[in-house]
């Protein structure tokens, strides 16, 4: 596919006639390739049909051509498949293969040609080794775990041609998708696409368990050889997702909520790449449609790079293209803030700039949410939001909500990320806007307000605020369930709850899913520490009590990260 040839006319060459030599070869031609095409080797040289003694399986792929030796053989040839012995492939025979070699050199430790003096022979080589240190690793545990994961969940009576075919296709389809962002950490951050150097997945594709397993079912079904058929094909793929580690079964139904009914995304910077393969997941995955904002050049090559083909809005607000909708936004922007110093001079400078125009953009309805702050301080990045956005009705003072995906479900800990020191009051507002986004999710909020302090087992400053602000909720909200001041290990720990603090509105027999910090520090810090250590699922910061979901990301989130903020946006869209 990369190279534009038909396996059909391909001139292939298989060195090793083992059972796997066999198996290989008969699958290749149940894709597609002419057994005239193919010549096989043994130890002895071209396997011949007028040569003595043949076994079944040699007989098979004998050849009739006027071919003795591996050298003849390969001359001309478009595939080499070692699998064989270490060093039996010569550059001078990789030399004389077709143009666009492509070479499956198998044999473990050494392959039959090195992997760095092949490609130093030939530039145009696509080359596969089974080693993990080079690129195109072939390792059977791509395929076999869930070959036999996809045949017991329809209980299958064997595991036919059809059911391999189906894994062949299935893990093919999987290398053109975009790479999770935490596949490419393994290995050294380098941008995996489908290319030359990126043909089949790596091993620690966390997709492999959802995507080749129904796969594998579906064709035994359909071979008739399962004898528990599968229905519920998107409850299947659930529960083997539900298998890759905690937070998935959460972001999984969120962005099946987000699919029903897509929004238009701003990403104000798309010319960052981890922004762009956001945008793609989100364009590929049917979440949203992206509105990429930033120079069109250079987001046209980075989308090139990654293999973003979508037709999606590409902006560029310094363009002379978008002067009359920029000249639009600045007599908007400016009838907001005129009166806060704000000159129009001013205002046409700032619509410049992304933040401003991608905030105008949901501002006017030209799009539904924003996503940005990647590249930007906090602070920067949302303060043109605040000037533009209003807050909803009674909201006096916005806060964020980080959550995080953990085993006992999510948890919602704010403000991680905008009020530095609040006030009691201000201490209750959070609570509230939080316990309104955990509603938003579909639980019932358990809040906590924390403290170094256990009901007054100290005072101090902090401590006092904190207690004021759990009084005002009590008397102005009895039937939200919060309580505290209360340490952190309490409010997570229904046991000690129950035993220490019987009278708390906590003791309901479940650990607390809102944790409000008295102060920024304190939460930014909490957060931070289990981010990193836990290596959880998190969405977030989500901006609370704002009429447009616009959120600003942490600097140098991850693409799951931005991906995961972005399908919240969407349904929050979808909500307005």
């Amino acid at each position: 596919e990369i190279v534009g040839k038909d396996i059909s006319k391909a001139q292939i060459v298989v060195n090793g006639a083992g059972a796997a030599a066999i198996s290989c070869t008969r699958l290749y031609v149940a894709l597609g390739a002419d057994p005239k095409n193919i010549v096989m080797c043994d130890s002895k040289g071209v396997i011949r049909k007028d040569a003595p003694n043949l076994t079944e399986q040699k007989a098979e792929f004998a050849t009739d051509r006027n071919l003795h030796s591996l050298e003849e053989a390969v001359k001309g040839s478009d595939v080499f498949i070692g699998l064989s012995k270490g060093n039996v492939l010569t550059p001078e025979m990789l030399l004389s293969m077709n143009k666009d070699a492509i070479v499956f050199a198998m044999a473990n430790p050494t392959p039959e040609i090195d992997y760095d003096l092949a490609i130093k022979t030939r530039k145009d080589i696509i080359m596969a080794t089974g080693r993990s240190d080079f690129p195109n690793q072939v390792n059977n545990v791509l395929g076999f775990p869930y070959i036999f994961r996809g045949a017991l969940d329809v209980r299958a009576t064997k595991i036919n041609e059809e059911m391999k075919l189906a894994a062949v296709h299935a893990i093919a389809e999987l290398a053109k998708k975009p790479v999770p962002q935490k596949v490419s950490l393994v290995y050294g951050g380098e941008n995996l696409t489908f290319g030359r150097n990126y043909i089949i997945p790596k091993p620690f594709d966390p997709r492999l368990i959802y995507e080749v397993p129904p796969a594998i079912a579906k064709a035994a079904i359909a071979s008739g050889v399962a004898q528990k058929p599968i229905t519920d094909w998107e409850a299947y793929k659930g529960e083997l997702m539900d298998r890759i580690g905690v937070g998935s079964k959460e972001i999984r139904l969120l962005q099946d909520r987000a699919k029903r009914a897509p929004k238009r995304i701003v990403f104000a910077e798309a010319d960052q790449l981890e922004v762009l393969k956001a945008a793609q997941r989100i364009y590929e995955d049917g979440i949203g449609i992206p509105v990429l904002l930033g120079n069109k050049e250079l987001i046209k090559a980075l989308k090139y790079e990654i293999g973003f083909n979508g037709r999606v809005d590409v902006i560029d607000p310094k363009s002379d293209a978008e002067k009359a909708r920029r000249e639009k936004f600045v007599k908007h922007y400016w009838k907001l803030r005129e009166r806060r110093g704000i000159t129009y001079e001013v205002a046409e400078r700032l619509m410049r700039e992304r933040n401003y125009f991608g905030t105008m953009l949901v501002e006017t309805g030209q799009a539904d949410a924003m996503i940005t702050g990647y590249s930007h301080a906090y602070p920067n990045a949302i303060r043109p939001v605040l000037e533009i956005i209003k807050k909803e009705e009674g909201v006096r003072r916005i806060a964020a909500a980080s959550i995080m995906l953990s085993k006992q479900g999510p948890i919602f800990l704010s403000d991680a990320t905008i009020n530095i020191n609040p006030t009691a009051e201000e201490l209750a507002n959070i609570a509230l806007l939080t316990a309104r986004a955990v509603k938003f999710f579909g639980l019932e909020p358990s809040v906590a307000m924390l403290s170094y302090s256990n009901f007054g087992s100290a005072v101090s400053e902090s401590s006092l605020k904190v207690r004021e602000a759990v009084a005002y909720l009590h008397k102005n909200h009895p039937d939200l369930v919060v309580d505290g001041e209360i340490q952190a290990d309490f409010a997570l720990n229904p046991d000690k709850i129950a035993k220490n603090y019987p009278f708390s509105k906590l003791n309901n027999g479940k650990a607390a899913n809102v944790l409000i910090f008295p102060n920024l520090e304190a939460a930014n810090i909490s957060y931070k520490l289990l981010k990193e250590t836990e290596h959880l699922d998190t969405i977030g910061p989500v901006i609370l009590g704002l009429t447009k979901p616009i959120h600003v990301a942490t600097l140098g989130s991850t693409v799951d990260e931005m991906v995961n903020l972005a399908t919240l946006a969407v349904i929050q869209a979808q909500s307005e």
